[in-house]
């Protein structure tokens, strides 16, 4: 099988990236939460593809022939599962945030698709109430 992995640098960049646009405040204009939403889409789609890849690269981190080795070494010499596992998470951490970036960056785009989805709806439904108003009343 022919994986397509990003590399850790790269989902970094990528992360940074997407994270600057995140951090931008939206208007309640509705052209631009069209717009916004058209990008947000995609990097709704494009962080849920990074979210895997960094799971790759953390299951890899996990499973290396170094941390089976020091597992080994540590229940020889009766180190606690909990132990273990905090030294492994240890090692394994720059792996685990990319995960958690990428989980954080996606919940919070798809928010945001929400919102836009939310001023468009609000944009439409003033425009029919707008239609409905008599011309006399105005």
């Amino acid at each position: 099988m022919n994986l397509l992995i990003t590399s850790k640098e790269q989902i970094l960049q990528e992360l940074t990236d997407i994270d600057i646009f995140l951090n931008i405040t939206m208007s309640e204009n509705a052209e631009e939460a069209v717009l916004r939403g058209n990008d947000l889409a995609v990097y709704v789609a494009r962080t849920g593809k990074l979210l895997a890849d960094s799971k790759y690269w953390l299951n890899k981190a996990r499973n290396s022939e170094v941390l089976e080795t020091l597992r080994e070494t540590a229940k020889n010499a009766k180190a606690t599962a909990k132990a273990v596992n905090a030294l492994v998470d240890s090692i394994c951490r720059e792996e685990q945030y990319l995960v958690d970036w990428c989980d954080r960056c996606n919940r919070t785009a798809t928010h945001q698709l929400s919102w836009c989805v939310t001023i468009i709806s609000k944009a439409k439904e003033e425009m029919k109430l707008g239609r409905l108003v008599p011309q006399n009343s105005r």
